[in-house]
Formats: C-alpha cells, structure tokens, sequence
C-alpha cells in the first residue's frame, strides 16, 4: 500500500507541531499503558493499520504481555485488564462509535470511567480518545501504511514518555 499524500500534518505548516504538542499535554494526565491501550482500541474499531501497528509495537515496547496485546479487542471478555482500563475501553468505544446508538455515551459507561478517574484524568482521557480518531481519521483517508514509520512513530512515542516522567 502507498500512501495517496504525505500526511497532511506533516505536510500543513506548524500542525503537527501543535498536534504532538496537544498529544504531550494529554499523556501527562495518562498512565502510558492506558493511553496506548486506548490508542490501539479506537484503531482497531477505525481500520487504522498505521496506528493499529505503532500502539501495539508501542505497548510491546513498554512491557506490555502478549495476552493482553491479542485480548484488546476482546477485552470483555479477557482477564487481564484492571476494572479502570475496562472503564477506559469501554469510553472509547462509546465514544469512537458515535453513530452507533442513539445515546453514544450513556451514562453507565460515563459513570464506570468517572469511578476510577477524577476530572483531570477523565478530561485527559477524552481528548485523548479525540485524538487518536482524529489520527485514525487523516491515516485512513490519505491511506498511511503501517510499518517502519510506525514503529519510529512509537519508538519516539515511548522516549517522548520515558523523558517526561523523568
């Protein structure tokens, strides 16, 4: 596959500057492995190959077991996540699948994620669950392959994260 266009947020001036700046903001609110799980979630749902592969090299890299990278998709049904990161999956389906049900977020699902995450965590977590299906989105249109560029993307992703907790 070959991409139809360079990225566009490589391509417009200054956006991915303030694409990644916005994305740095956000994870800083986010224990890493829920962001990426999230990120590699909402690009399953999306058909994204080139975020699908970067969040599970991601992930991988982080320490991340091979049972719970093949259960992501499945995770109702796998035991490995903890009850906050069901919340957070559960978030982002709802919210990846906006036109899926008549209420896109209902309550129960806004309320599980509100349990275990306070208004800055949950802020976080919505703009991150924005983000990546906005990423989804311009990878898809513009047919971004996955592959190495991918896994430079998460290796940069994964020092990006290691330098800011230090």
């Amino acid at each position: 596959m070959h991409p139809r266009i360079p990225n566009p947020a490589m391509t417009v001036p200054g956006a991915m500057q303030h694409i990644l700046a916005l994305g740095a903001l956000v994870k800083k609110a986010l224990p890493a492995k829920t962001a990426a799980l999230v990120q590699l979630r909402a690009s399953q749902i999306n058909g994204c190959g080139f975020c699908t592969d970067m969040h599970a090299f991601e992930l991988k890299r982080m320490g991340e077991s091979d049972e719970r990278l093949w259960t992501v998709a499945a995770w109702r049904d796998a035991p490995y996540f903890t009850d906050a990161e069901r919340a957070a999956l559960a978030l982002c389906e709802a919210a990846t699948r906006l036109s899926d049900r008549a209420d896109p977020v209902p309550d129960a699902i806004w309320d599980e994620a509100r349990k275990h995450y306070d208004d800055a965590t949950l802020s976080a977590l919505v703009l991150e669950i924005a983000l990546i299906n906005f990423w989804n989105r311009v990878n898809v249109t513009t047919r971004q392959p996955a592959g190495e560029a991918a896994h430079a993307a998460a290796m940069r992703s994964v020092s990006e994260r290691s330098a800011a907790v230090a």
